[in-house]
Parts: C-alpha cells; sequence; structure tokens
C-alpha cells in the first residue's frame, strides 16, 4: 500500500503539548490538491502542510498549507514546524544558516540558529499590507469580541499572506479575559476576506512583552493555540501605529494560556522587515498510509 512520511510537529515550544501542532506530510510531490485538502480535514489541526521538491532553483523545499477547509499562501507556524521537519528528515540541509521555502506567497526566506536552548528558527513575513477598519466596523469588531466598550484604537487589516483584522486591547488581563461570539467573529472576517481577528494587549508579568490571542472560525478553528501570521500582522500593527517604540524592535509573545497551551513567539524588527520565530519539537513520527 502507497505511504508517505509523517511527522506532528509542536511549535513555539521545546516542551511538547504546550505549542501548536502542525501535521507534516513529506515526500509529497505524488498527492492531489483534493488528497491533500481531505487529509488536512482528517488531522482535523488547524493546519497540515506537504513538503515537495521546489519549483525554483531559489528554492529548498515547496510547500503546501491546508486548513481543514481550504489552502493557504502562507502560515507562520506551519512554517516554522516544516522547516523542522524537512531538517530533521534529511530532506533539505541548511545552508550556512539559511533555508529557502517557496510557496504561494513566494519564497520565504528562513534562518536557523543554534542556540543553549536548542534550534531556533526564524522566518521573513511577507511585507504588510494594511487598511485601517472605519468605525462602524471597529465598533462591531468590539462587540464580536464581547468587549462593553468600543476600542480605543482603530481596528486594522493586515495581510502579511494571511489576512488578520487586528485590535490593541491594551493589557493582557484584557486578552485573557475576552469572550468572543464566533459567529460574529467569523461572520466579520467573512465580510474582509480575513481568516481571522487577531487580540493583542502588554504584558508585565516578567514572562514576555505581548499577550496575544487568534481567532478563526471561519477557517474551522475557534482559537488557534499559538499563531505565527497573527503575532507577524500584531507587529506590523505597532510600526504602523508606532507604539513598537514603546517595547522596542526585539521582544517575546505568549500566546495559548486560555486552551491550555504556552507558546512563546520571538519578534524582531529590523529595517522594515519583521521576522518571527521559535523553537519547534516533534512530537510523532510515522508513516501515514494512502489507500
Amino acid at each position: 500500500m502507497p505511504t508517505v512520511r509523517f511527522k506532528q510537529v509542536d511549535v513555539f515550544t521545546r516542551t511538547p503539548f504546550l505549542g501548536n501542532p502542525v501535521a507534516v506530510v513529506l515526500d509529497a510531490e505524488n498527492l492531489h490538491a483534493e488528497q491533500m485538502q481531505r487529509i488536512a480535514a482528517w488531522t482535523n489541526l488547524s493546519e497540515t502542510t506537504y513538503v515537495l521538491p521546489p519549483s525554483s532553483n531559489d528554492a529548498d523545499y515547496c510547500l503546501k498549507i491546508f486548513t481543514p477547509k481550504q489552502e493557504l499562501p502562507f502560515a507562520g507556524h506551519p512554517t516554522i514546524g516544516s522547516a523542522h521537519a524537512v531538517l530533521e528528515s534529511g530532506f533539505a540541509t541548511a545552508h550556512n544558516g539559511h533555508l529557502r521555502q517557496e510557496c504561494l506567497a513566494g519564497i520565504i526566506d528562513l534562518t536557523v540558529e543554534q542556540t543553549e536552548n536548542g534550534q531556533l528558527i526564524f522566518l521573513a513575513t511577507p511585507k504588510a499590507k494594511i487598511v485601517a477598519l472605519d468605525a462602524v466596523d471597529t465598533q462591531s469588531l468590539a462587540a464580536a469580541l464581547g468587549l462593553a466598550n468600543a476600542l480605543t484604537e482603530p481596528a486594522l487589516r493586515i495581510d502579511v499572506g494571511v489576512v488578520w483584522l487586528i485590535a490593541n486591547l491594551g493589557s493582557a488581563e484584557t486578552v485573557a479575559m475576552v469572550e468572543p461570539n464566533l459567529e460574529h467573529v467569523r461572520k466579520i472576517s467573512t465580510a474582509h476576506q480575513a481568516a481571522g481577528v487577531t487580540v493583542f494587549g502588554r504584558a508585565r508579568d516578567g514572562a514576555g512583552q505581548m499577550q496575544v490571542r487568534s481567532f478563526a472560525p471561519a477557517l474551522g478553528v475557534a482559537e488557534d493555540p499559538v499563531c505565527g501570521s497573527g503575532n507577524a500582522s500584531v507587529a506590523a500593527y505597532m510600526v504602523h501605529t508606532g507604539s513598537l517604540n514603546e517595547i522596542g524592535s526585539e521582544y517575546s509573545a505568549r500566546q495559548g494560556m486560555q486552551i491550555g497551551r504556552d507558546g512563546h513567539v520571538a519578534v524582531t524588527v529590523r529595517d522594515g522587515v519583521i521576522r518571527i520565530g521559535g523553537h519547534a519539537v516533534t512530537c510523532v513520527t510515522g508513516m501515514l498510509r494512502l489507500d
């Protein structure tokens, strides 16, 4: 029976089961899109990825990214988790600490850093495209998040390969207390052709400078445990509004505590380029039966 190599990788953590899992199917060049979508629906993770040989000499491998419902041009935690799987399996090798991934969003540059705490993988996110929501939509978003008062800053629609509606809630405490109406979140996300809504607030607990939560019911994901593209969009929000100056160009964000996880995302902004990074650990290694 036909089989392909398979890994399930936990991303933005060094401890299994505390990060965001991604299913990675290696040697996927013979799978067609319908099979990829069916497998992604079966794994029922926020994303399942498929590693193929690159079509360009500028890349080390090609990555196809699927949610349970659709293909994505780019996503952060699947990119980092897949890079971890690619290196661990020997599908590709880093060159002087660099990897280049081909995906629908283009060529993504990754760096692999060896630290005292293990391998840290960073990616440079696509340049953000930003549009402000008007007052009516900002108020609707606040209502969808279950906030009694309107947001003090306008929400932004930010496209970093994946589109998020981003709202600054001011503090980590407010972020932690959000109880969204997921049907309303789904409707406003769909109206703006966005994956979902990401909220953030300043943390002062010493474990990180920012707390983040991401809700994507339009993609079949009520709350994403730790979201790379959501964190990249938060950084783009702060660059756009000037609030990044308050915490500096390097910071750590925490995400997932409300659903039993504890992910840590490293964020850097240099020369206008946003990079997100994190550790990853393989939790499952095996073969996937295709029929």
